[in-house]
């Protein structure tokens, strides 16, 4: 390997480590090793930078594919990856949280804050579900204060440019051969500060209130499907971008139907006399009752098929079936004729009129004689 430490060796990971273990792997190692931390430790400034290297590589799909297979020969003169490695990007997420440990900041401007995500769990009907249905429902949400305008400054006054950061919502300083910004402690990364709050929302820009809207569900929507309402969530902060809704489908079991995907499923009961002579019998679709053909002699648990009868996808492309099950009910509280009539089906017809025991009792004789 070129006299290289091999990577995985170096992060402490085995070759099969998933992202988030060889990231966590690389984060421990950088905060162990990093220079700011061990200053005029050369060992520790050589091996962060191999950690680094590794990190490069592993985090990389691509890259770990071609190292994997070729080693660190890939990244030699004439490799699929030769000139070097990039660092400038990558390591976003990892010296985020490594600033944040050494300086009690991120490296990103808060700017004006985004809204909240919001979850709503909407309970359908199995109808409602497969054609689809429009809803109105109350969402309990900040939303912009009608005071101030979402300034969160008092009536007549303005926010002003923050004078520690000059508006850029954070500070820099030098420390170690890094330049790193943190969040301004002054303004907290808005850039502005109120000198004069608003009375209604004391500053904050947003007040909690109940919002109504309408919520048009798409034909085929099945238990937990997910639909996103951007910015119907919770206002932002300062008159920053609100968050989104997101509506959780949970959809109530219907008394005869069964979902599987797009398939529909159901159990019809049939009697004795219909499977052994056949017959025509009414068969509830989602579209309504529909005659289907019952030939002589079917058995219990027979599945029919009936082509496009089952539920659109939500766009509209594909169709399923249904899949209907036949039952077939044994006669109770027969009347003496009737079970007289039924020793005599049985001593007329002997085993030919029931060949499924006869094949089970056949094969029992082949296995225990």
């Amino acid at each position: 390997m070129n006299g290289k430490k091999d990577y995985y060796e170096l992060l402490g990971v085995s070759r099969s480590a998933g992202e988030e273990e060889i990231k966590k792997a690389y984060r421990k190692l950088a905060l162990q090793h990093h220079p700011d931390r061990n200053p005029g430790d050369k060992h520790a400034e050589e091996t962060f930078k191999e950690v680094s290297e590794a990190y490069s590589v592993l985090s990389d799909p691509q890259k770990r594919v071609q190292y994997d297979q070729f080693g660190h020969a890939a990244f030699g003169d004439g490799g699929p990856f030769a000139g070097g490695f990039d660092f400038s990007g990558g390591f976003e997420d990892v010296f985020g949280d490594i600033f944040g440990e050494f300086f009690g900041g991120g490296t990103r401007r808060r700017g004006r804050g985004r809204g909240e995500d919001l979850r709503y769990n909407l309970t359908l009907k199995f109808e409602e579900a497969v054609s689809g249905v429009e809803k109105k429902i109350k969402i309990p949400r900040h939303g912009p204060c009608e005071t101030c305008r979402g300034t969160g400054a008092k009536a007549g006054t303005a926010p002003q440019q923050c004078p520690t950061c000059r508006g850029r919502g954070q500070v820099s300083f030098q420390q170690g051969f890094f330049s790193v910004s943190r969040t301004c402690n002054q303004c907290h990364g808005q850039g502005t500060i109120i000198k004069e709050p608003c009375t209604t929302c004391g500053g904050a820009g947003r007040v909690r209130t109940m919002h109504t809207l309408s919520v048009k569900i798409p034909a085929g929507v099945d238990n937990g499907s997910r639909l996103k309402l951007r910015a119907e969530g919770e206002s932002g902060p300062a008159g920053g971008v609100a968050g989104d809704l997101y509506v959780v489908i949970q959809v109530e079991p219907h008394p005869i139907f069964v979902r599987d995907h797009l398939d529909i499923i159901c159990d019809v009961p049939i009697s004795f006399v219909q499977a052994a002579l056949g017959a025509e019998i009414d068969v509830p679709t989602l579209d309504g009752k529909v005659k289907m053909k019952i030939p002589a002699g079917t058995q219990s648990g027979k599945v029919f098929r009936m082509k496009s009868k089952g539920i659109k996808d939500v766009q509209g492309f594909q169709q399923g079936d249904q899949h209907v099950r036949v039952i077939v009910e044994t006669p109770t509280r027969l009347t003496a004729k009737q079970k007289e009539l039924l020793k005599e089906f049985a001593t007329v017809g002997g085993e030919e009129v029931n060949p499924l025991a006869k094949g089970f009792f056949d094969k029992m004789k082949e296995l225990f004689g």
